[in-house]
Protein backbone atom coordinates (compact mmCIF):
# COMPACT_ATOMS: atom_id res chain seq x y z
CA UNK A 1 0.00 0.00 0.00
CA UNK A 2 1.29 3.42 -0.97
CA UNK A 3 2.32 5.71 1.88
CA UNK A 4 0.34 8.86 2.62
CA UNK A 5 1.73 12.25 3.60
CA UNK A 6 0.44 15.74 4.29
CA UNK A 7 0.59 17.89 1.15
CA UNK A 8 0.01 21.61 0.66
CA UNK A 9 -1.49 22.49 -2.70
CA UNK A 10 -1.64 26.09 -3.85
CA UNK A 11 -4.14 26.90 -6.59
CA UNK A 12 -4.41 30.28 -8.28
CA UNK A 13 -7.59 31.14 -10.12
CA UNK A 14 -9.54 33.99 -11.52
CA UNK A 15 -12.22 35.22 -9.14
CA UNK A 16 -15.39 33.61 -10.50
CA UNK A 17 -18.22 32.03 -8.57
CA UNK A 18 -18.29 28.24 -8.65
CA UNK A 19 -14.54 27.69 -8.92
CA UNK A 20 -14.28 26.49 -5.31
CA UNK A 21 -16.94 23.88 -6.08
CA UNK A 22 -15.03 22.71 -9.15
CA UNK A 23 -11.76 22.36 -7.23
CA UNK A 24 -13.43 20.57 -4.31
CA UNK A 25 -15.09 18.16 -6.77
CA UNK A 26 -11.63 16.94 -7.88
CA UNK A 27 -10.89 15.87 -4.31
CA UNK A 28 -14.32 14.27 -3.94
CA UNK A 29 -13.94 12.21 -7.12
CA UNK A 30 -10.60 10.86 -5.87
CA UNK A 31 -12.02 10.35 -2.36
CA UNK A 32 -9.34 12.58 -0.80
CA UNK A 33 -10.39 14.48 2.30
CA UNK A 34 -9.40 18.14 2.51
CA UNK A 35 -7.78 18.70 5.93
CA UNK A 36 -7.85 22.50 5.65
CA UNK A 37 -8.76 25.08 3.06
CA UNK A 38 -8.07 28.80 2.90
CA UNK A 39 -9.15 31.04 0.05
CA UNK A 40 -8.02 34.64 -0.21
CA UNK A 41 -6.87 37.34 -2.56
CA UNK A 42 -3.31 36.87 -3.82
CA UNK A 43 -0.54 39.35 -4.53
CA UNK A 44 -1.78 39.58 -8.13
CA UNK A 45 -4.83 41.69 -9.05
CA UNK A 46 -8.02 39.67 -9.71
CA UNK A 47 -6.29 36.40 -8.81
CA UNK A 48 -7.35 34.32 -5.83
CA UNK A 49 -5.23 31.82 -3.95
CA UNK A 50 -6.49 28.53 -2.53
CA UNK A 51 -4.25 26.88 0.07
CA UNK A 52 -5.40 23.27 0.44
CA UNK A 53 -3.96 20.68 2.80
CA UNK A 54 -4.71 17.01 2.39
CA UNK A 55 -3.27 13.70 3.51
CA UNK A 56 -2.96 11.35 0.56
CA UNK A 57 -0.55 9.50 -1.71
CA UNK A 58 1.87 10.99 -4.24
CA UNK A 59 -0.09 9.30 -7.03
CA UNK A 60 -3.30 11.07 -5.93
CA UNK A 61 -1.51 14.41 -5.71
CA UNK A 62 -0.41 14.06 -9.33
CA UNK A 63 -4.00 13.33 -10.38
CA UNK A 64 -5.34 16.23 -8.30
CA UNK A 65 -2.91 18.68 -9.89
CA UNK A 66 -3.61 17.48 -13.44
CA UNK A 67 -7.38 17.60 -13.00
CA UNK A 68 -7.38 20.93 -11.15
CA UNK A 69 -5.27 22.78 -13.70
CA UNK A 70 -7.73 21.64 -16.44
CA UNK A 71 -10.50 23.71 -14.84
CA UNK A 72 -11.36 26.71 -17.00
CA UNK A 73 -10.73 29.47 -14.44
CA UNK A 74 -7.67 27.88 -12.80
CA UNK A 75 -4.41 29.62 -13.66
CA UNK A 76 -2.03 27.28 -11.85
CA UNK A 77 -1.90 24.45 -9.34
CA UNK A 78 1.23 23.27 -7.56
CA UNK A 79 2.12 21.04 -4.64
CA UNK A 80 4.67 21.99 -2.01
CA UNK A 81 6.49 20.24 0.79
CA UNK A 82 6.86 21.92 4.17
CA UNK A 83 10.47 22.78 3.24
CA UNK A 84 9.28 24.79 0.21
CA UNK A 85 6.79 27.02 2.04
CA UNK A 86 6.37 29.19 5.10
CA UNK A 87 3.06 28.32 6.71
CA UNK A 88 1.01 29.21 9.72
CA UNK A 89 -2.40 28.73 11.30
CA UNK A 90 -4.37 30.68 13.86
CA UNK A 91 -6.55 29.33 16.65
CA UNK A 92 -8.81 30.83 19.28
CA UNK A 93 -9.53 29.17 22.61
CA UNK A 94 -12.35 30.29 24.90
CA UNK A 95 -11.34 29.30 28.43
CA UNK A 96 -13.40 29.31 31.62
CA UNK A 97 -12.31 32.20 33.86
CA UNK A 98 -12.94 30.11 37.00
CA UNK A 99 -10.41 27.50 35.93
CA UNK A 100 -7.94 30.19 34.90
CA UNK A 101 -8.21 31.94 38.28
CA UNK A 102 -7.71 28.66 40.16
CA UNK A 103 -4.80 27.32 38.08
CA UNK A 104 -1.34 28.81 38.07
CA UNK A 105 -0.25 26.08 35.65
CA UNK A 106 -2.85 27.28 33.10
CA UNK A 107 -1.44 30.79 33.13
CA UNK A 108 2.08 29.39 32.73
CA UNK A 109 0.92 27.14 29.87
CA UNK A 110 -0.61 30.08 27.98
CA UNK A 111 2.62 32.08 28.40
CA UNK A 112 4.69 29.06 27.30
CA UNK A 113 2.78 28.95 24.00
CA UNK A 114 3.00 32.74 23.66
CA UNK A 115 -0.76 33.17 23.31
CA UNK A 116 -2.33 36.58 22.85
CA UNK A 117 -5.28 37.58 25.07
CA UNK A 118 -8.20 38.78 22.94
CA UNK A 119 -10.96 39.21 25.53
CA UNK A 120 -11.41 38.86 29.28
CA UNK A 121 -14.83 38.67 30.96
CA UNK A 122 -15.96 37.33 34.34
CA UNK A 123 -17.10 34.10 32.61
CA UNK A 124 -14.37 33.45 30.04
CA UNK A 125 -11.04 34.43 28.55
CA UNK A 126 -10.38 34.26 24.81
CA UNK A 127 -6.78 33.65 23.78
CA UNK A 128 -5.30 33.39 20.32
CA UNK A 129 -2.35 31.36 19.12
CA UNK A 130 -0.65 31.83 15.77
CA UNK A 131 1.81 29.13 14.81
CA UNK A 132 2.23 25.62 13.55
CA UNK A 133 -0.64 23.16 13.38
CA UNK A 134 1.25 20.95 15.82
CA UNK A 135 1.48 23.71 18.45
CA UNK A 136 -2.21 24.51 18.06
CA UNK A 137 -3.19 20.86 18.50
CA UNK A 138 -0.80 20.39 21.43
CA UNK A 139 -2.21 23.38 23.31
CA UNK A 140 -5.79 22.26 22.67
CA UNK A 141 -5.02 18.81 24.07
CA UNK A 142 -3.37 20.27 27.18
CA UNK A 143 -6.29 22.65 27.76
CA UNK A 144 -8.74 19.76 27.34
CA UNK A 145 -6.86 17.82 30.01
CA UNK A 146 -7.39 20.78 32.34
CA UNK A 147 -11.10 20.78 31.44
CA UNK A 148 -11.25 24.49 30.72
CA UNK A 149 -12.10 24.83 27.02
CA UNK A 150 -15.55 26.29 26.34
CA UNK A 151 -14.96 26.81 22.61
CA UNK A 152 -12.19 26.19 20.10
CA UNK A 153 -11.72 27.17 16.46
CA UNK A 154 -8.77 27.10 14.09
CA UNK A 155 -8.11 28.42 10.63
CA UNK A 156 -6.85 26.53 7.65
CA UNK A 157 -3.18 26.70 6.78
CA UNK A 158 -1.97 29.82 5.06
CA UNK A 159 1.28 29.65 3.14
CA UNK A 160 3.70 31.52 0.95
CA UNK A 161 6.39 29.84 -1.07
CA UNK A 162 10.02 30.02 0.00
CA UNK A 163 11.03 31.15 -3.51
CA UNK A 164 11.30 34.85 -4.41
CA UNK A 165 8.17 34.86 -6.54
CA UNK A 166 5.26 32.53 -7.02
CA UNK A 167 5.17 30.44 -10.16
CA UNK A 168 1.85 32.02 -11.07
CA UNK A 169 3.57 35.41 -11.57
CA UNK A 170 5.57 33.97 -14.47
CA UNK A 171 2.45 32.40 -15.97
CA UNK A 172 0.56 35.70 -15.76
CA UNK A 173 3.43 37.56 -17.45
CA UNK A 174 3.45 35.01 -20.31
CA UNK A 175 -0.34 35.32 -20.66
CA UNK A 176 -0.04 39.09 -20.86
CA UNK A 177 2.73 38.87 -23.49
CA UNK A 178 0.66 36.45 -25.60
CA UNK A 179 -2.36 38.73 -25.28
CA UNK A 180 -0.29 41.74 -26.37
CA UNK A 181 1.08 39.83 -29.39
CA UNK A 182 -2.45 38.83 -30.46
CA UNK A 183 -3.56 42.47 -30.35
CA UNK A 184 -0.78 43.43 -32.78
Amino acid sequence: MEQTALYTIIVHSENFSGILNQVAAVFTRLQVNIESLNVSASSLPNVHKFTICCRTTEKNIEKILKQTVKKLDVISAACYTDKEIFSSEIAMYKISTNVFDDSESLSRLLREYNTHVVEVTPEYIVVELTGSGEDITELREKLQELGCIRQFVRSGRIAVTASNAEKVSELMEKREQIGNKRQL
